[in-house]
């Protein structure tokens, strides 16, 4: 995956905040929410995202985006995750 491109597809989107950030093996977010929409796009390791009791797993080049103040939970995989952020 080049990440190069990546970053500039989600600015092209209009996220004002594009970076690259990495949890470590079974890390888990407990539900919160974001104010505006975020866009996740896995690069290594899976994240499997709860919303609206809805369970998904993402695993390399996969994207999820949660829409702004939607409550959301995630859990990473075994490997942990490394994700692009693009957030407005």
């Amino acid at each position: 995956m080049d990440e190069q491109l990546l970053t500039k597809q989600l600015q092209d989107e209009g996220f004002d905040d594009v970076y690259v950030w990495e949890d470590g093996p079974n890390m888990d977010y407990p539900p919160h929410q974001h104010p505006s929409v975020s866009a996740h796009i896995i690069l290594t390791g899976e994240m499997t995202v709860t919303v609206d009791g809805k369970t998904t797993t993402y695993k390399p080049g996969e994207r999820v985006d949660i829409p702004g103040k939607t409550p959301h939970s995630a859990h990473m995989g075994p490997e942990g995750c490394k994700y692009l952020v693009g957030e407005m």
